[in-house]
């Protein structure tokens, strides 16, 4: 069970209640808040990706640059970041980049009200909206800080919790229309992070698309290194590059010395523009 991005404890609870091609205008139509605005082109990787708690350091990512793994998704903040990061610093970004990694940008944001879990930062039903706008701009400032350009991808993580509990999904989907308009208006794309059983699940079907993110990373640990067998809903949703899947979690692998626990997905989606 991964404890990546809320503590192990945190996400008992919260399970219990529950190739690089740069193309331009991929998922830019649910991401664009203005014709005016000028986007820069969307970075897809296509291939495996890994993320885990802390950064490794530069030399363990070198070492792990074999050809198995293509990108990395590091967690740039947010209340509810599980792990202290010493090495994800600008300087890093730009070592890894030029290493060959692409970076994915996760953001912790703030959980659902009905999460049975201690969360440091939870959305209310009054205040979700302007919670939202909050976190975005601090995901922005976050990323910015770490050298990830305007036209980056980052995406919010949003944990399990009960959908049928129709009060608690209108605050996540508030607070996640929010958090998405705030980045857009910022010229950074918007990616979400959910489980098919709840937190993607509630975006993916939701009958009102306004504001909701244009990428979706799913996860569904069936083993599966594809993002279009197992995936459950419309098959003409999220595509053009917008999707990543969460196949495998708390691998424990050893490359060139050094040995990760890591989770795996398959990716096929924007990631952060470096350099």
């Amino acid at each position: 069970m991964s404890s990546h991005r809320l503590s192990k404890k945190s996400r008992y609870i919260a399970w219990a209640t529950a190739g690089v091609a740069v193309v331009a205008g991929a998922g830019v139509a649910a991401q664009v808040s203005s014709a005016a605005t000028v986007w820069p082109a969307q970075k897809t990787f296509t291939g495996r990706a890994f993320d885990t708690c802390t950064a490794p350091s530069a030399a363990a990512m070198k070492a792990w640059k074999t050809g198995f793994y293509g990108a990395a998704a590091v967690y740039i903040g947010g209340k509810n970041r599980g792990c202290a990061q010493p090495n994800l610093t600008a300087s890093w970004v730009k070592t890894v980049n030029s290493q060959g990694w692409k970076l994915i940008p996760l953001y912790v944001g703030a959980q659902p009200p009905c999460q049975k879990s201690a969360n440091p930062e939870k959305m209310t039903t009054t205040n979700a909206t302007s919670l939202g706008a909050t976190d975005a701009k601090d995901a922005v400032a976050k990323a910015s800080a770490l050298g990830m350009k305007a036209g980056s991808a980052i995406y919010l993580d949003m944990e399990p919790y009960d959908t049928t509990d129709k009060a608690c999904n209108n605050a996540v989907l508030s607070y996640v229309r929010s958090f998405t308009k705030t980045l857009r208006g910022k010229v950074y794309r918007a990616g979400y992070y959910g489980f098919t059983s709840s937190s993607a699940k509630a975006v993916a079907t939701a009958t009102d698309k306004t504001d909701l993110p244009g990428n979706l990373w799913y996860a569904l640990w069936d083993q599966q290194n594809t993002t279009t067998a197992d995936w459950p809903w419309d098959p003409k949703a999220f595509t053009n590059h917008s999707r990543a899947h969460q196949y495998m979690v708390n691998s424990q692998e050893s490359r060139g010395g050094y040995t990760i626990t890591v989770d795996r997905s398959a990716w096929d989606a924007p990631v952060a523009i470096v350099g």
